[in-house]
């Protein structure tokens, strides 16, 4: 019994591998058979005629990919959305296709033409006519599924492909008659296949393997239970028969040289239409804009590539570059994501570059109550280390206390935003949720003006290769200034600092006012007191290099020794500890904070064993911070870098190039990594700030 269904299909007169627009066709140009063509696809077209009605459209020499009438556009009911070729090599198919629709009754729909869109190989119905399942990502633009929405009035779910040998969707993806799907789970992205699953129940998906993905078992024609196709595995044609379909292999060798197969060489051309249904799409679109030094400073790379990693598409509306190289440029640019999370995702990102909605579209933030003490709303705004303002009643307010990983609040008593630890929301606070009325203040450094700070070490980053004599010297220079000036200098330090020497050079940076806060767990004030009372660490004499017989108790005796006078304080007014790093914390009041964690021995009495009062501790300490030097400590220095704002010149030292990657991969130019013996480093910073006998002079400003 054939079928009511009807499919357009295109002799092959002039098939042939003309050109290279997919990976199938690499390596395939004029190797395929013209005869042997024609034979396959008389073939699949009597196959399919046995089942179903078949129209031809007039093949056009010169324009060899007409073959596959699946890009001809999209078809529901009477009305068709005519492809737009995103490749020049097949956009000469265009106009044939249009006149065939055209004469054949259809109203025709045209996308702008730069807006690519590749019919019904990016674009099935599901076969029970409930919704429409869009690809985008290598040939047609997630922009045109709102246009596919509205003149077809159905519902479009996005699916963004990720593996170019799939690069239209009905290579991997086959909606089958009763809510079947046939799928290549790997071509698609975790969003995407989320949500095939939410809409495809589980006993009616048939994910395939690779072998039978390449072979292109989804690029198939399904009429009724009938699955056409180019070949399939044995596990596949029993999964098939057990779901109720009988399959019908017909080889298709040679046009899978040019990447295509049964399902390519159709388009189904009746797809009824179901009244009660109408459109919706969950896809989103947003203008900003984007201001700065975009070129070379990397940034609107950066920017694009959030959106297309996230699984979103771009178009830039206005790009005004700057006429000369101190000139700043701006960009307009359109972001289209498939849902609202991924569209909230982009934007918190964009912001955090700085980037706003045109002034017309910038509206206050929203702003939610807080109903349990420590939980805030769950789309809270997370804070950057970078300066931001939030719009409440049209007014751009600062918001206190910057650092990252915190949430915006508003409290009840107080009308100035500040970041929150999310522990510290209190029932009644106002906290800033969505994406809405919220920017940073990046700054708009040229190259020229980057290459000439004093601090910028050759451009912020991480380097074993640079000389560290180089380093050193501008970082002694910097912390002069900074000494000179009365600025505030924060030093994170581990216990390797003791075990490679450098306890002696850090309490003589302390003891000449270069160091006004400390920070550090009980490891490090243990050792340097070991060192100073016993002259070893961790056991070790630090003058031979040697293992100290019984050495391994000395540090236990230290700890003993401080809890019997009750604090490092007394311990040093006591006479007892007369040199170190702690002993010139105390001696010269720089205050000092010990973070203690679950290894540590004792703990001393002054390490604050509560974990939420040490980072309060931390916190305090270091605001107002100019400069913050991070040796050898990743677990305090990571807390430090959490807690940190913007503008704060950061130092990471350590041997291990991992660690110094980790701790300065905060996206400041004013964070620098420099990978060698935290020892050597201090010896070498002590014997430069030696050589710099005079004082900064000051710039006076006029």
């Amino acid at each position: 019994m054939i079928s009511s269904l009807r499919f357009l299909m295109c002799s092959p007169d002039h098939y042939d591998v003309d050109y290279v627009i997919n990976p199938w066709m690499e390596g395939n140009i004029h190797k395929s058979s013209r005869d042997r063509a024609v034979e396959q696809w008389q073939k699949l077209h009597n196959v399919i005629q046995q089942h179903a009605t078949v129209n031809l459209v007039k093949p056009q020499k010169g324009i060899p990919d007409m073959v596959f009438t699946a890009n001809a556009g999209l078809v529901l009911g009477k009305t068709v959305v005519l492809s737009r070729f995103f490749h020049k090599e097949r956009q000469g198919e265009e106009p044939f296709f249009k006149e065939w629709f055209e004469e054949n009754g259809y109203t025709v729909h045209e996308l702008p033409k730069d807006l690519p869109f590749e019919g019904a190989g990016d674009a099935l119905l599901d076969r029970e006519g409930r919704w429409l399942w869009a690809g985008y990502g290598f040939r047609s633009e997630l922009d045109s599924h709102p246009y596919l929405a509205k003149w077809l009035d159905i519902e479009v779910l996005s699916l963004r492909l990720m593996d170019e040998r799939f690069y239209h969707l009905d290579t991997c993806f086959c909606p089958l008659s009763n809510g079947y799907l046939l799928y290549y789970p790997p071509a698609f992205d975790a969003y995407s296949n989320r949500l095939i699953e939410m809409r495809v129940p589980e006993a009616k998906r048939i994910p395939i393997t690779e072998p039978d993905a390449v072979t292109f078992a989804c690029n198939a024609v399904n009429i009724e239970e009938i699955v056409i196709l180019n070949k399939a595995s044995d596990d596949l044609r029993q999964k098939l028969s057990k779901a109720g379909f009988r399959v019908i292999e017909t080889p298709l060798t040679e046009f899978l040289k040019a990447g295509g197969a049964s399902k390519c060489l159709t388009l189904r051309v009746t797809e009824p239409v179901r009244v009660e249904l109408h459109a919706s799409a969950a896809i989103e679109s947003r203008v900003m804009r984007l201001e700065g030094h975009l070129l070379d400073s990397g940034l609107i790379n950066q920017a694009l590539d959030i959106v297309v990693e996230a699984g979103g598409s771009f178009q830039v509306l206005n790009f005004n570059l700057g006429e000369q190289r101190q000139s700043t440029s701006s960009a307009e640019v359109r972001v289209t994501a498939p849902s609202h999370a991924i569209m909230e995702t982009i934007m918190s990102q964009w912001i955090d570059l700085g980037a706003l909605p045109p002034p017309q579209e910038i509206c206050d933030c929203e702003l939610e109550t807080v109903t349990q003490t420590g939980v805030a709303p769950d789309d809270f705004y997370v804070t950057t280390i970078y300066p931001t303002e939030v719009r409440v009643n049209g007014q751009w307010l600062k918001v206190q206390k910057q650092r990252m990983d915190a949430a915006i609040v508003l409290s009840s008593q107080e009308s100035v935003p500040v970041c929150k630890l999310l522990r510290d929301v209190q029932m009644g606070d106002r906290v800033v949720v969505g994406v809405d009325g919220i920017r940073t203040v990046r700054k708009t450094e040229s190259r020229e003006q980057r290459n000439t700070q004093e601090f910028s070490f050759m451009g912020a980053g991480v380097s074993s290769e640079r000389r560290v004599e180089l380093v050193v010297e501008q970082i002694a220079w910097e912390l002069r200034k900074i000494r000179d000036r009365g600025g505030k200098v924060v030093v994170t330090a581990g216990p390797v600092v003791i075990h490679t020497g450098g306890g002696e050079h850090l309490a003589h940076l302390i003891r000449e006012g270069y160091v006004q806060a400390l920070l550090g767990g009980n490891a490090i004030a243990v050792h340097d007191m070991e060192q100073s009372l016993m002259g070893t660490s961790l056991g070790v004499d630090m003058k031979r290099g040697v293992s100290v017989r019984g050495g391994h108790r000395h540090h236990l005796k230290v700890i003993n020794m401080v809890r019997r006078y009750g604090s490092i304080a007394e311990t040093v007014k006591s006479g007892v500890l007369t040199s170190g790093i702690i002993y010139e914390c105390v001696k010269h009041n720089v205050p000092f904070s010990l973070a203690g964690s679950i290894r540590d021995d004792g703990p001393l009495p002054d390490t604050q064993m509560d974990l939420v009062k040490a980072q309060e501790d931390y916190s305090r300490l270091i605001e107002g911070a100019d400069m913050i030097l991070m040796l050898s400590s990743m677990l305090h220095s990571i807390g430090v870098g959490n807690m940190t704002p913007a503008g704060v010149k950061m130092v990471c030292v350590d041997i291990n190039p991992a660690v110094v990657t980790k701790l300065s991969d905060r996206g400041s130019v004013e964070s620098v990594g420099v990978v060698t013996d935290v020892g050597l480093f201090l010896s070498l910073l002590v014997q430069q700030l030696d050589k710099l006998t005079h004082p900064y002079p000051l710039v006076q400003t006029v």
